[in-house]
């Protein structure tokens, strides 16, 4: 008898251990709060100012980058040349693909130490993140253009959180409240909003805003952040998560809407996106992935009858 109780209070001190321990994880990964999302939605109505991520399915699915080895690492929309711009870590490049994901051209970047993140802000004018050092750099990118230095470049270092190697992995525009969204990967995961960079009209002083959220970024219920998006449209904010396998739409104050799930048999797709990496949005909402170390994606909601 006292062995079978023995044995009784083991299990029961086991399974109490691997319930704390699923507890533990299920908190980490953030899942009680996006099971609790998705439940909410179910019952509640519709949001009209929503882009309704969790409508979109994949209509181009995993197709290589041809003549590209190096990791991809982000992705924005041109409006003016209509094309897609991503960079590489490696052997640091800036590269333009068409919207079908082919290579237009490359252009060698020089001193930009671990370029993560690239971000249309005008004809002509990018920004790229140097993710170890935390440093913003803006380039001036014309036709004929067949390398970048960073030496020649305005830039500007924002130096918080210093952690490694999670620095800066997303950016995003708003070219009406000239803000520049920017993303810290993770430890801790936040996003500032800066206002004066890059400097925009010569005839004014040059002046550096920086604040974030604290009350949004608690909010998002992923683990990392790999990339941004902003909707001129509707205001909203876009935020992918690598490790969640999510895209996260945020309205105007901070609060979750919609969701695009990245994983396998979800959005249409066959196989999960293996390492998302970078996202950008079109005039007409398609919507456009790039995973490493090469792999391409197009998502398009479904015309409405």
């Amino acid at each position: 008898m006292r062995r079978l109780a023995r044995s009784k209070s083991l299990i029961l001190i086991l399974s109490v251990i691997a319930l704390i321990a699923l507890v533990a994880a299920g908190q980490n990964l953030r899942l009680f709060e996006r099971a609790w999302f998705n439940l909410n939605t179910l019952w509640q109505p519709e949001n009209g100012q929503s882009i309704a991520l969790d409508q979109y399915q994949v209509a181009v699915e995993a197709r290589v980058i041809v003549g590209l080895e190096d990791d991809v690492s982000a992705l924005t929309f041109d409006p003016v040349r209509k094309s897609l711009f991503t960079v590489t870590n490696k052997n640091s490049e800036l590269i333009e693909l068409s919207l079908d994901g082919q290579i237009i051209r490359r252009i060698a970047l020089i001193g930009f130490g671990d370029p993560e993140a690239v971000e249309f802000i005008s004809a002509d004018t990018y920004v790229i993140t140097d993710e170890r050092e935390q440093r913003l750099i803006k380039i001036h990118l014309e036709n004929g253009t067949t390398f970048l230095d960073a030496a020649d470049a305005e830039q500007m270092t924002l130096g918080v959180h210093m952690s490694g190697n999670k620095g800066f992995e997303g950016l995003a525009y708003d070219s009406v409240g000239k803000r520049l969204f920017v993303a810290k990967e993770r430890d801790p995961m936040l996003i500032y909003e800066v206002q004066g960079f890059p400097h925009y009209n010569p005839e004014k002083s040059y002046a550096v805003h920086v604040v974030n959220n604290p009350k949004r970024d608690a909010g998002m219920f992923v683990t990392d952040l790999s990339s941004l998006q902003y909707d001129e449209r509707s205001g909203h904010l876009l935020a992918l998560s690598d490790e969640s396998r999510l895209i996260l739409e945020l309205d105007v104050d901070g609060r979750p809407l919609s969701t695009l799930s990245l994983s396998k048999g979800r959005q249409g797709l066959q196989k999960t996106v293996p390492q998302a990496e970078g996202i950008a949005m079109d005039d007409d909402g398609t919507m456009y992935l790039v995973s490493e170390p090469n792999l391409f994606y197009v998502f398009k909601k479904p015309a409405q009858p």
